[in-house]
């Protein structure tokens, strides 16, 4: 196995593909990279600022990386505060990584996508993987410019850029990272502090979701397939499971009886509006076999059950 470069490993996804692909693949062939340092930094962890090429680079060359998962972004809710810098960090960051796939420094790439490419003229349930795609946010428009790049590389230049357009992304290990569905996140921790959690979603707010370790798994398939069975060079819709988050605290209800939630509906609530309910993520079950292994209440108990310990 090649060395493994993640770029953007201190967010929510990041810190768990580094463990998850350290189990896989050993830790002398696994290396993680942030803007800053954290406590939970391990072995082989680079200072790395991804708007800067030259670095990517040095930093590619002397720990001899081939593959790279490239994960730095501002994410949906966080980003409309910031339009300018989101986009600037969403496509800069990417189009460094894409010269060096172009420049055959890297082999293989990862870079992840979003149901935020689809908007209010998208069909909504299920959301297909070619439809019209009018994001409202300025991290679903930068996924989608993300998207048709990655396409543009992969035809025109050889490179061997692979994508999912990710659902929501749920996990007990880290902290939320500024998502239009963090609610999913923040609701298992109010929960298990016995606090009366306060939803920024209606109680009927449909969306799709997936559990980390499906996320990683799927991560870790598509990344292994040959490339000649790969039909979508673009980015692969994904997801699991749909639900609102009345279904999930009636889910976690069943383990913690005298749980309360309200709803308090804010900005949040119109991006999710715009987002589809459900997905079909055909092509990914045809092309590379992707079959999800958590539904709400199995992912539900193993999150309490985690929490717990």
């Amino acid at each position: 196995m090649e060395n493994i470069l993640i770029i953007g490993s201190g967010g929510q996804l990041g810190s768990e593909l580094e463990d998850y692909l350290v189990s896989l693949y050993g830790r002398e062939k696994i290396y993680s990279s942030d803007i800053k340092k954290n406590n939970s930094n391990g072995e082989n962890f680079i200072l790395l600022d991804a708007l800067n090429k030259d670095d990517i680079y040095k930093t590619i060359k002397e720990n001899n990386i081939k593959i790279v998962y490239h994960l730095a972004a501002i994410l949906s809710a966080k980003g409309e505060a910031n339009p300018i810098q989101t986009w600037n960090l969403n496509m800069n960051t990417l189009f460094n990584v894409l010269e060096l796939a172009k420049e055959k420094v890297l082999s293989k790439v990862f870079w992840p996508s979003s149901i935020a490419v689809f908007g209010p003229s998208s069909p909504r349930n299920p959301a297909k993987q070619f439809s019209i795609m009018d994001p409202t946010t300025v991290y679903g428009i930068s996924k989608l410019a993300g998207e048709r790049w990655c396409e543009y590389y992969n035809k025109n230049y050889s490179t061997d850029i692979r994508s999912i357009r990710f659902p929501g992304i749920i996990s007990y290990k880290s902290l939320p990272g500024g998502g239009t569905t963090d609610y999913a996140v923040d609701i298992f921790h109010s929960a298990m502090k016995k606090e009366k959690y306060s939803c920024f979603l209606k109680e009927d707010t449909y969306l799709p979701m997936l559990y980390i370790d499906d996320a990683l798994m799927a991560m870790h398939k598509i990344m292994e397939e040959k490339k000649s069975n790969l039909s979508i060079s673009s980015s692969y819709n994904l997801s699991a499971m749909s639900f609102s988050p009345k279904e999930l605290f009636e889910s976690i209800k069943k383990y913690k009886k005298n749980f309360d939630i309200k709803y308090n509906p804010d900005y949040r609530q119109k991006i999710a509006d715009t987002w589809p309910e459900s997905i079909d993520d055909s092509y990914a079950r045809n092309d590379w076999g992707w079959k999800e292994s958590f539904n709400l209440d199995k992912m539900t108990k193993e999150i309490i059950l985690n929490l717990k310990s």
